[in-house]
């Protein structure tokens, strides 16, 4: 059997010279070593122990700070070195060219890059990283505009979920003005960037859209989207350079911190327990090193389960903080992080699901969550012409790997790691939902049905 060096065998080494200095210190080191001998891990063989993982720093990278810290990684003979990266593109392009081994990745990256729209690339994602986590956030200025428009309580305060109907009337006397108006999002294949198309066209306001000509998806449009990376939209927003932005966290808290700016929404209240990251490797790496994804996918599953320990927030959030990691104050991650949100200044709402890491089957790649991303890209014309429902089927398939998840949780079950009950039956659908804004059915099985359900965008012929 080959032998891994780990926290067992350099603790052993450590008890040995601890014995020589008494018999008291030698029980101690005894006890310690059969501690981390007994692991319930089933150690595979690993084909690749020496991996470099990228990620981008949001509170959503979690899973990897925690498999890192906590020594998951290390329990399945992995030694994994996570590297922060600049912008998504960045990320993206590292994967695909091999410098990195994997990454925390937006789950409309590796779609795009099997679907026809930027780099091409054969991607997989065996794991999704977490549900929700992203929120809207809007100037001082015009959140001062829109508060008129936004029912109130018998308190004063305003009465939540807001919708875009609020923001209309600003955009039209920006309009009025000259001023076209302008957000941020972080990437044209993000879940930001289709969460602030969602939340806009619900309102009947047109977020642009997308041809051959016009990569800026702006043809039409009443508010221009433009890309920003996370980490530098509060700078951008505080500039003026724009109105608004989409963005997950810590990158909302920072602007009601900062006094900068005033999250309006969440995307629990535009999609509730809608998936966000994923753990993105290339298809070439899970076939030459298939033990290596599954210890890996294991890892990150213990890590989620893990992070959704309320009692574990809190340590959570000081490993974050650390500069490697996020890098944010320890007091604005956790304004999201441990079951809070902050609207206005002052107004902290109880929000416990803001951030999921593991209920709800949040690490589970579900087809029918890739279909929807597959969905806005035909709907704002980033995939430029008709397809048929058998191929979203096809396509989300050869990138969502759920027989990965499946073998790794598995062997969770079997070591007593996690509970049977925590692995589900399923198709890789998800029942139809309406948990959206603005009460839309999605029926995964129905791409196209759902894409001409919309009044703003593309229509196709079943």
């Amino acid at each position: 059997m080959r032998t891994i060096f780990t926290k067992a065998s350099l603790l052993a080494s450590m008890a040995a010279v601890i014995m020589s200095c008494g018999d008291t210190k030698s029980k101690k080191a005894e006890t310690v070593v059969e501690e981390a001998v007994t692991s319930k891990t089933k150690m595979l063989d690993i084909e690749k122990p020496q991996l470099t993982f990228g990620f981008i720093k949001l509170t959503d990278m979690a899973p990897l700070a925690i498999a890192k810290e906590k020594g998951f990684f290390e329990e399945e003979g992995l030694f994994v070195s996570v590297e922060a990266q600049s912008n998504w593109k960045n990320v993206l392009d590292r994967v695909i060219d091999g410098q990195l081994d994997g990454s925390h990745m937006l789950a409309g990256q590796p779609i795009a890059a099997g679907a026809g729209f930027g780099r091409q690339a054969e991607l997989v994602t065996p794991f999704s990283m977490d549900l929700n986590g992203n929120g809207i956030t809007v100037s001082n200025d015009v959140w001062s505009k829109m508060k008129p428009n936004v029912p109130a309580d018998s308190d004063g305060k305003p009465i939540h979920p807001i919708k875009a109907d609020a923001l209309k009337p600003v955009i039209t006397s920006y309009k009025n003005e000259g001023k076209p108006f302008k957000m941020g999002m972080v990437f044209p294949v993000s879940t930001h960037n289709y969460e602030l198309r969602y939340w806009l066209a619900a309102a009947g306001i047109h977020p642009g859209m997308y041809t051959a000509d016009n990569v800026q998806g702006q043809i039409d449009a009443e508010v221009l989207l433009s890309v920003t990376p996370p980490p530098q939209m509060p700078a951008t927003l505080e500039s003026g350079t724009i109105y608004g932005y989409c963005v997950g966290e810590p990158w909302n808290q920072q602007a009601v911190f900062k006094g900068i700016g005033v999250p309006v929404i969440t995307n629990y209240d535009i999609w509730k327990n809608n998936p966000e990251k994923v753990f993105v490797m290339t298809k070439q790496f899970v076939e030459q090193n298939p033990n290596t994804a599954i210890a890996v996918t294991k890892a990150l599953i213990r890590a989620g389960k893990w992070l959704d320990e309320p009692s574990n927030r809190a340590e959570a959030v000081d490993i974050l903080s650390m500069s490697q990691y996020v890098g944010a104050p320890k007091e604005v991650l956790a304004n999201s992080m441990t079951g809070t949100f902050e609207f206005e200044k002052g107004d902290k709402r109880e929000m416990p699901d803001f951030n999921v890491f593991y209920k709800y089957n949040a690490t589970y790649p579900f087809y029918s969550d890739g279909i929807w991303f597959l969905t806005q890209m035909r709907r704002w014309g980033q995939i430029p012409e008709s397809k048929s429902s058998d191929w979203y089927a096809s396509t989300i398939k050869d990138i969502y790997r759920p027989d990965i998840w499946k073998k790794a949780a598995d062997l969770l079950v079997a070591e007593g790691q996690i509970p049977a009950a925590d692995v589900p039956n399923t198709d890789g659908y998800k029942a139809v939902t309406s948990d959206f804004i603005d009460g839309t059915s999605y029926d995964a099985k129905d791409p196209i049905g759902y894409i001409n359900s919309f009044s703003i965008g593309n229509k196709d012929k079943k």
